[in-house]
């Protein structure tokens, strides 16, 4: 997660299940049927899965519309968010005319949003300056491997009040311990993080028997730390870690994290492109 470039129980508690600028109006109109059920539901109660696609990516360009066993990486993810239960509406948030126009093809609700916001989490903020709800949940337009499960897990520590933020973790391969492009986790008695980094964390100094946790990058936030999040400015820690989520522990905003069992593969080369070619050719 890229940062913006200005600011604007003493036992485990486990959750463990297998609207800024430039905001244009909603387009999609096959999804208004699901849009109109759950607006008859108190702003607090409704949750809204914002896709952030972007067709400027620098490692891999154009890669959100990047197609994978005939049909684009994007659809995949829209198809997987919308499986959720939980969820009331799925929209796409980008600042492309074409992920618009394959959008409006498919019939996927979209929010233009402005070409000057840096992150993902920058045009989840743009959409809910728009659109009122309890919880947004931000969804990787670059994860095709995302299941249902993987939101569903990710809701479930909202059913305690105290929860403000959420995100995932993964038992980490070993292939992945010392790969600074899988992000570990490490947290505390009660699921909350401590920390995130790109180095091997924890450090295992006398080779002991050590438990590695990969971090998976989907978050969901109650509309409140949503809102404020432009007004924290960016941290040091992200900034030499290049981790956005550290704004929120170095701001003391505790990130309750959530357990499952389904890895991912977010795709940044052509090489991530063709392994998830063949995993999803299995599916």
């Amino acid at each position: 997660m890229n940062p913006p470039a200005s600011a604007v129980r003493l036992s485990p508690k486990v959750y463990d299940t297998n609207r800024v600028e430039g905001v244009s109006n909603l387009t999609g109109c096959n999804s208004m049927e699901r849009m109109s059920s759950s607006e008859k539901k108190p702003m607090a109660e409704r949750v809204i899965a914002v896709i952030p696609a972007r067709l400027a990516s620098t490692r891999l360009p154009r890669k959100v519309l990047r197609s994978i066993n005939g049909r684009p990486m994007l659809a995949w993810v829209v198809d997987a968010a919308r499986a959720c239960p939980q969820l009331d509406d799925v929209l796409v948030a980008t600042d492309s005319e074409e992920v618009m126009a394959a959008c409006e093809a498919n019939g996927w609700p979209c929010r233009m949003t402005s070409t000057t916001l840096q992150s993902g989490t920058d045009r989840v903020h743009a959409v809910a300056m728009e659109l009122e709800a309890g919880i947004y949940v931000n969804v990787q337009g670059d994860e095709p491997m995302l299941r249902h499960e993987h939101i569903t897990a990710l809701l479930a520590p909202f059913a305690d009040a105290a929860t403000q933020v959420s995100t995932l973790r993964v038992k980490c391969s070993p292939e992945n311990i010392h790969n600074p492009n899988a992000v570990k986790v490490v947290c505390d008695a009660r699921g909350r993080a401590l920390y995130f980094s790109r180095a091997t964390i924890p450090y295992n100094r006398d080779t002991v028997a050590a438990e590695y946790w990969k971090h998976i990058g989907l978050y969901a936030y109650r509309r409140e730390v949503l809102l404020g999040f432009p007004a924290l400015l960016p941290s040091r820690l992200e900034q030499t870690e290049r981790l956005e989520q550290l704004r929120f522990l170095e701001n003391g905003i505790a990130v309750q994290v959530a357990t499952t069992e389904f890895d991912t593969v977010g795709v940044d080369t052509d090489e991530d492109l063709r392994r998830v070619e063949a995993i999803l050719a299995q599916r």
